[in-house]
């Protein structure tokens, strides 16, 4: 009779913990910018969603169709009947003409993936128009320092064009340093002619990369072989490294590694101030081929995370070790997220969390 009320009582937990699903519900899914002018630079817009399930909202990953559009997103867990957003901005340099872009969010929610949409029509800039140079390196002339490769297929390149234009009375000749290995930069012409334009191609070889995930490289300009190792010559170079499964064959896709893990949110409970605390998070390969544990994002300083195992064999489980350093932290409650990338066509990125309190 004890077993028997013990299995309702599991029965019971099980049916509650599965009825608690998130579901995202956006106020509108596409958006006409109309007729931009190419010289104004980038435009942005913000799609509203809000959570009206019964259980955390995670947004995964946000993908955008191209490099041209870059998407940001609420970051945290959305509570139940909280809002959320998804900013969207696109960069209409050198895209004169009719635009029509698609977003993509993946999440937790009963629609895992929903699709949005920006459309558009870029009036060219007039010949002659330097306005949207605003930045000076040197003399030369700059639409932005920050280059976005956005996501890049791994075994593929992918390339970015940047217009400059020489705003000095002398000639110029821009190269680049602290350029790694999978990233180059072509000048043409190699040598600017006082007010000529010219254009830098960067070229990301995702080959010559052993990094997964996110990437942010600083290099610097060099103008006429003089070297300054400064903010005021860094360009900023962004990517994404992801995987292509959209070839995977059905028996490929059948074996795939398919990640889990129970619990996404782990409380580490009251901390003393100054002190380290460990948690652990169970992770489980419910799929025949090998689950590989790209790479583990995280930018909270007062957290260290590692995988007890990178790869974790069909039907077999590991551990993600979580370490909180409470030594710079003030008294109050906190929660962070890290993300881990693997080789699951299903969750490829997958977002968690760690709360805690500092007593």
């Amino acid at each position: 009779m004890k077993k028997y009320s013990l299995l309702l009582v599991c029965l019971a937990f099980t049916l509650v913990a599965m009825s608690q699903k998130a579901v995202i519900s956006f106020n509108e899914k596409t958006h006409d910018f109309g007729k931009v002018k190419e010289e104004d630079g980038k435009i942005t817009y913000v799609f509203n969603f809000e959570n009206k399930g019964n259980g955390p909202l995670v947004v995964n990953r946000v993908q955008a169709s191209c490099g041209c559009t870059t998407p940001t997103w609420t970051k945290e867990p959305v509570e139940p009947g909280k809002k959320g957003s998804i900013t969207v901005t696109y960069n209409p340099a050198g895209r004169p003409g009719a635009f029509t872009k698609t977003i993509t969010v993946y999440s937790n929610a009963s629609d895992e993936q929903v699709t949005m949409t920006i459309h558009g029509e870029v009036i060219p800039k007039q010949s002659g128009d330097n306005s949207s140079f605003s930045i000076n390196m040197g003399g030369l002339l700059m639409r932005s320092k920050v280059i976005q490769m956005n996501n890049v297929e791994k075994g593929r390149t992918q390339t970015r064009i940047l217009d400059v234009q020489n705003a000095s009375k002398s000639m110029l000749k821009p190269t680049f340093e602290n350029m790694p290995s999978y990233l180059t930069a072509t000048v043409f012409p190699e040598t600017l002619k006082p007010n000529e334009e010219g254009k830098i191609t960067f070229t990301f070889n995702s080959k010559s990369c052993a990094q997964w995930g996110p990437i942010t490289d600083d290099i610097y300009l060099v103008v006429n072989g003089v070297k300054k190792y400064s903010d005021d010559f860094k360009v900023i170079v962004v990517s994404n490294i992801v995987e292509d499964f959209s070839k995977l064959t059905l028996d490929q896709k059948r074996n795939s590694p398919i990640l889990e893990i129970p619990i996404r949110d782990i409380n580490l409970g009251a901390v003393k101030a100054g002190t380290k605390k460990v948690g652990k998070m169970k992770v489980l390969n419910k799929g025949q081929n090998t689950l590989e544990i790209r790479r583990i994002i995280n930018n909270n300083k007062e957290l260290s995370v590692r995988a007890l195992k990178n790869s974790i064999a069909g039907g077999k489980t590991s551990e993600i070790i979580v370490t909180l350093d409470s030594k710079n932290l003030s008294v109050g409650d906190y929660k962070k997220s890290f993300t881990i990338q693997t080789n699951d066509p299903e969750n490829s990125f997958m977002f968690l969390v760690v709360s805690w309190r500092v007593q």
